[in-house]
């Protein structure tokens, strides 16, 4: 007994000591230039076996279940973020990118790939499909807080947050077809579209559902908001993935419901799930670290033949399935580049490359091997000068303004209130006008305004300013009232609206 009890105790120091080390490194990312999820590989590398021998872990089957559930949360917090404003615009190429995209770069990384490691036709396809798509956990970690233009950030976010059931049904539908050669391929096609349907139909439900719950249900704790919103997430991914349908992709829609509709407690929703998607990321890519043995990804012989592969899918595959995938659909040439370099790869390559170790497939460790440098190759070279990339691509927008102060939103329950933020846009109707002009809903309250970073106290003589971010306390009854006031737009002269149409 005493010897599980210290097993438990020393358990819980490594993960502490794991979490603390992993938090820390976000710091020394920027200052190094290097993604911080490079340097959580690094840290599980380091903390292995062949290094200072302080962790043992060689089981894929752990590191994949917990890497799937860690996947879940980043595209459940990523989803949240996402804006449908901004995203209906892009999501023909997004989703286009998503398929088409994906099985391009898959299909010819698996022609170099045939070659370049000796690998069987079927073996060098599934090396593709693993690599073939961009990964969501590493995309939004490198976008987050970073000025990309919307219509090229918003496609890549798209793009890596729906293409993960593409890579996932290619990688099976290959494995099977290896292990079981008289699968039947049009069933697995078939099998595909059923999938995605499958996803799209009780994404949306399951989001509806969700935002419903979240409004109508009152709980004793504002703290239980969140984790609620979390276990519809888990619930989806669950009942989709039984029905075989794209749990992934069923989570992606969901949060992106929910993340476009007004819902109870949404400020302590969103950053809970940015701190536990920050927790799961940490723990994935540490836990994927130890997973490698260092003595075996950095020989020279897998090294000299993944950096070859990496370079083929960052200058062939990638711009050619780009390019493509996007035909027609008026992105300049600037744009495709910077979605062709912007092509990372993650956790998600190194998850899938575990099911061929699950399954016994020949030459499984060496797929894991290559794809394992590959995933380091594109997040320290594309990840670090993506943003340089933008930049001189002129694809850098204007500086994402968020207030230093911080309120906390809360939602009144039980009073039937709300505190909302409301960010002031340059065309509003109320811009330049004092408080005690603006026809507010009776009852409504200006707790608090944020310009240029400094607290104001609002009176009835405060005139509002653009780009003002307003916290205001209403009734839930009249929130719909004060959302059309601020969002109301200034009619311009019938002369400026001739001139601005000609």
């Amino acid at each position: 007994m005493f010897e599980d009890i210290l097993h438990t105790d020393t358990f819980i120091l490594l993960t502490a000591i794991l979490f603390i080390v992993g938090v820390l490194t976000t710091k020394f990312s920027d200052r190094l230039g290097v993604p911080s999820l490079v340097l959580f590989m690094a840290v599980g590398m380091i903390m292995g076996s062949d290094v200072l021998n302080i962790i043992y872990f060689d089981n894929a089957s752990t590191a994949q279940m917990i890497g799937i559930f860690a996947l879940i949360i980043i595209l459940f917090e990523g989803g949240l973020q996402t804006k449908w404003n901004k995203l209906r615009p892009v999501i023909m190429p997004s989703l286009s990118l998503a398929t088409v995209g994906v099985i391009l770069t898959s299909g010819i990384v698996a022609v170099f790939a045939k070659f370049i490691l000796g690998l069987g036709w079927m073996e060098a396809a599934l090396f593709g499909a693993i690599v073939g798509s961009t990964d969501a956990a590493a995309v939004f970690a490198v976008l987050k807080g970073q000025n990309i233009n919307d219509r090229v950030g918003t496609t890549l976010e798209a793009e890596s947050g729906s293409n993960d059931p593409m890579a996932v049904f290619l990688t099976i539908a290959l494995i099977e077809l290896i292990t079981l050669p008289d699968t039947n391929i049009f069933t697995l096609i078939g099998s595909f579209f059923v999938q995605m349907g499958l996803g799209l139909l009780l994404g949306y439900l399951f989001g509806k559902l969700s935002v419903a719950a979240l409004n109508r249900i009152n709980l004793d704790s504002s703290g239980l908001y969140p984790l609620f919103a979390i276990s519809f997430a888990l619930l989806t991914y669950g009942i989709t993935a039984f029905m075989n349908g794209s749990g992934l992709l069923a989570v992606y829609v969901l949060a992106i419901i929910i993340g476009n509709q007004e819902i109870a407690y949404r400020h302590s929703i969103s950053r809970f799930s940015e701190g536990f998607a920050w927790m799961m990321q940490i723990l994935m890519f540490v836990i994927l670290g130890l997973l490698a043995f260092p003595a075996e990804v950095f020989t020279w012989d897998i090294t000299w033949k993944s950096l070859l592969i990496s370079a083929i899918l960052m200058l062939i595959a990638r711009p050619i399935a780009v390019y493509l995938s996007t035909l027609n659909m008026k992105f300049t040439y600037k744009e495709l580049a910077f979605l062709s370099w912007a092509g990372l790869k993650g956790a998600v390559p190194i998850v899938l490359a575990t099911f061929p170790l699950l399954a016994n497939i020949e030459n499984s460790h060496l797929i894991f091997n290559v794809v394992f440098f590959v995933v380091l190759t594109s997040c320290l070279i594309q990840g670090s000068t993506i943003t340089n990339v933008a930049e001189k691509l002129n694809l850098t927008g204007p500086k994402k303004s968020t207030p230093i102060h911080s309120i906390e939103l809360v939602s009144l329950q039980k009073a039937s209130a709300e505190m909302i933020e409301y960010e002031m846009e340059d065309d509003a109707e109320i811009i330049g006008k004092q408080l005690v002009n603006i026809p507010f809903p009776e009852g409504s309250l200006i707790n608090a305004i944020i310009r240029d970073d400094k607290l104001i106290t609002p009176t009835g003589n405060t005139v509002i300013h653009a780009g003002d971010f307003l916290y205001i306390l209403t009734s839930k009854k009249d929130k719909e009232k004060l959302k059309k006031l601020l969002k109301e737009k200034r009619q311009l002269p019938a002369k400026e609206v001739s001139e601005n149409s000609s």
